[in-house]
């Protein structure tokens, strides 16, 4: 990303590309993992989505959800790296990101496994679906888009959303049933 300092006076009129799309990282990193499977392969998709939008940085800037813009960019990265290596390879762990603050009572704080494991399976989980299936997922569970958005940021239309989100809860909620019959060894 650029070292070039905006003079102040741009700087207080309008955030420049850069400003913008650090802004947008944390939560693009945090979505590009469970997109992508592993940490180092959301960061190929974060900074293949970078190069692409800063080829036309004025779309991001003019963009009214600029998180959005970029997320559908990532997902069809995402996409298209899943389709060129032929398979998709989930890791075992992924590393956390730094700022994530502990619990009030310190004594029921475990280090943050319980979350790092819920993660792990959220990403696991995700890794079953398509990459369309995710992404509706992702915009709409997990981000708090409402379905209209996330069709509209996806470019599809709302009843197709709809039946990527339903197609995807259906496959999850199958495998949480297969997975609690096979421990109670039903």
């Amino acid at each position: 990303m650029a070292d070039v300092m905006p003079s102040s006076s741009a700087s207080a009129a309008s955030p420049t590309f850069d400003e913008v799309f650090c802004g947008l990282l944390p939560r693009l990193y945090r979505r590009a993992v469970m997109l992508a499977g592993s940490r180092y392969s959301a960061e190929d998709v974060v900074h293949e989505t970078y190069l692409k939008l800063a080829q036309r940085p004025q779309r991001l800037l003019a963009h009214p959800e600029p998180y959005a813009y970029a997320f559908t960019t990532a997902l069809n990265i995402a996409r298209d790296a899943y389709r060129r290596n032929g398979r998709q390879v989930l890791v075992d762990a992924v590393e956390g990101f730094e700022g994530e603050a502990a619990p009030e009572d310190p004594a029921a704080w475990d280090g943050g496994l319980e979350r790092r494991h819920a993660e792990l399976e959220a990403v696991r989980m995700l890794g079953m679906l398509t990459h369309r299936q995710a992404g509706v997922v992702i915009l709409v569970d997990l981000d708090g888009y409402t379905l209209d958005q996330a069709a509209k940021i996806l470019k599809v239309h709302r009843g197709t959303a709809a039946r990527h989100r339903a197609r995807a809860l259906d496959r999850l909620r199958a495998h949480l049933i297969e997975s609690a019959q096979g421990r109670t060894g039903r």
